[in-house]
């Protein structure tokens, strides 16, 4: 149930392995199962933040009972993975966390 989406202007050599290591971040971090969390990654050339096209990473976490008073530790795990996948700074990433109602969040052709 948890979804990390990520969108970048920054090329990606090794895609994989990223989506990889923020598979078991967002698993650890939650404390739920790797089996049901989704990672999404997307190229963007056309992208610009603050004035500017250097390198920047938007990133929207969703989970079912995400802990609000959690987020800022959250924030700075995913902020370090962008960093290390994709040398964009702390300072270059937006995070949006979302926490929809069970009955909006389907799988498995039911909801959760």
């Amino acid at each position: 149930m948890p979804l990390l989406k990520i969108e970048t202007n920054v090329s990606i050599d090794d895609p994989q392995t990223m989506i990889a290591d923020c598979s078991r971040a967002v698993a650890e971090m939650l404390g739920k199962p790797e089996r049901y969390v989704m990672v999404s990654l997307q190229h963007n050339p056309a992208m610009y933040f603050g004035g500017s096209d250097a390198p920047l990473a938007y990133l929207e976490l969703k989970s079912l009972g995400l802990p609000e008073e959690r987020s800022g530790d959250f924030s700075a795990t995913l902020c370090a993975l962008t960093s290390r996948h994709l040398g964009v700074a702390a300072d270059r990433t937006y995070i949006e966390f979302s926490s929809p109602p069970r009955h909006l969040w389907g799988w498995n052709s039911t909801t959760f």
